[in-house]
Parts: structure tokens; sequence; C-alpha cells
């Protein structure tokens, strides 16, 4: 009992701790994130002294238009970068890009290039099964320059879309065609966001329900103030909807599980909670209209 007592005298400390180590955890899942979101990884690096890096960069992921957005920025290595400006090409070099389109990216001699916009296909997944939703997509890069001789090509790839996590691989010789084979899926702050926004849901609708279940069994009539919470309750959970990042379509995975249900519920119990309202009201109105000619 005294350590009940105690734990209770020391309720304040306690929640301050549970603070703090809820803001540490969510700082550190955030470093986490933004950290994996700066590195650049090597998928491909070739043993010649002379090849090109192709750095790209995946953002503006668009699965309704089933594509994405890479940056491609073409650096040279070896005999290929000037000695006065290791980022300035020697030669011509054309990279070939094999996406929805095929482009090709050109540099010339003495040219320091800039970062050139490529668009990729998503295959192998669907919007409406968001948050749960995942792609695929797949480009393929070689090189040659102005005689037509092979340039090995390596690839050093970045996640910049706030949105998405992509997972690469790099398939193919480095001397040769290398195919960039890439799994998004939608980033861990997004799916924290996605499970919050169910749990409140289904949370915010119970609540309605349990508050429609006290008017209507203490028969205490229309009682407004509850009234207008429910339907605030009721058009609030739509704004929280159209809030979901991302988007997502009307129809999404997150709608039946959650938000269809609470609307139906909400609606439900205000209905419920009016129909009773309206049976008491009605009931007192008549008991006070019979009363009235028996008073003196």
């Amino acid at each position: 009992m005294s350590g009940l007592a105690g734990l209770r005298r020391n309720r304040f400390a306690l929640a301050v701790v549970l603070l703090v180590l809820a803001c540490a955890t969510g700082i550190t899942l955030y470093l986490d994130e933004r950290g994996t979101r700066q590195h650049s990884r090597a998928l491909a690096v070739p043993s010649a002294p002379d090849w090109v890096e192709l750095n790209i960069a995946a953002q503006d992921f668009d699965p309704r238009g089933a594509e994405l957005t890479l940056f491609v920025l073409v650096l040279p290595h070896g005999g290929l970068a000037q000695s006065s400006d290791p980022s300035a090409f020697t030669r011509q070099v054309d990279i070939k890009v094999e996406a929805i389109a095929k482009t090709v990216l050109r540099t010339a001699p003495g040219e320091v290039t800039s970062p050139q916009l490529v668009q990729a296909g998503l295959y192998g997944g669907t919007e409406t099964d968001y948050p749960f939703d995942r792609y695929r997509f797949t480009v393929a890069f070689s090189a040659s320059d102005g005689t037509g001789a092979a340039v090995p090509v390596g690839l050093v790839f970045g996640d910049a879309d706030p949105f998405f996590a992509v997972h690469p691989t790099a398939d193919g010789p480095a001397s040769g065609t290398v195919v960039l084979n890439a799994r998004a899926t939608r980033a861990r702050s997004t799916l924290i966001l996605a499970w919050f926004m169910i749990a409140a849901m289904w949370a915010l609708a119970l609540a309605v329900m349990g508050g429609a279940e006290v008017v209507y069994r203490g028969g205490q009539g229309m009682v407004w103030p509850a009234l207008g919470w429910m339907a605030a309750t009721l058009f609030a959970l739509i704004s929280m909807r159209n809030a979901a990042p991302g988007s997502p379509p009307i129809g999404s995975l997150i709608d039946y599980l959650a938000f269809f249900w609470a609307e139906g519920i909400i609606a439900t119990s205000l209905i419920v909670a009016v129909l009773a309202g309206t049976h008491t009201e009605r009931r007192n109105r008549a008991t006070t209209a019979q009363a009235e000619p028996g008073e003196p």
C-alpha cells in the first residue's frame, strides 16, 4: 500500500518521464529515417579505370499515374574527367536510358552536366492498397563514347521522396547495360500516421456510440451539446481522411479498415440518439399536457 501511495504522489514525475521517453523515441525514429534518406548507396562500381557514374535520386512518385521521376547526374571518372575540373568531361559520352521511353543523355567535352529528368514507370502494385501499397520500377542504362565504344557505367542511388522508401538493386555487367531494379513502399512516417488515423477513427466512433447509448438509456431527451458533438465528429472524420499523406483515392484499404465503419457507426449513433430524444420529448410534452387540465 505504501508503494502504491508513493506512486500516486509521484504520478506527475512519472508522467514527465513517460513524456520524455515518448519524445526521445520520436526523435530517434526521425533521425534514423532522415539518415536513411540522406544516405547514397553505390549499387554498381566498375573495375575499369575510365567509367561514368550515374548519381540517381528518386522522387515525385505518382501511383495514380503509375510513374515517378528520376534525377540523373552524370559524373566522369578516370580518363573521362579533366584534371583541372574533375566534374567536366574530356570527350563526348552518350548515356542511353530505357524507361517509359528511350532517352539519350549526351555530354560534351569540357561540359559539367546538370541533373537530367527521366520518367520511369511503376508496376506491380495498386494505389487502393494504401497504406500498404508497394511498387516496382526498372530502368536500364548503357553508355558509349563518340566513337561508339562502350563505356562502363556505375550507379549511385539516393532516395529523396518523403512519402516512399526505395530498396534498389543493380543487375548486369558494369561494362555493359546496367539495370536498376527497385522496390518502393510507403515511408515509415506515412505508415505511422496511417495507423494512428485508423486507431483514432475507431476510437472516436466507439466514443460516439458510447455517448449515444447513455442518451438512449437515460431517456434525457434532446441533449443538444451531445448531438452537436456527434455531428461534428461525423464531419471531422471526413477532413481527417482527406488529410491522409499521399492523398489515397476513396475506396482504399484504409477506408475499409476504419473510415467507412467509423462513419457508419457515428451516423447510426446520431440517428438513434435523435430518435430516442424525439420520442422522449414528445412523451414529456404529452405528460405535461395531460397534467395541465387538472391543475387548480
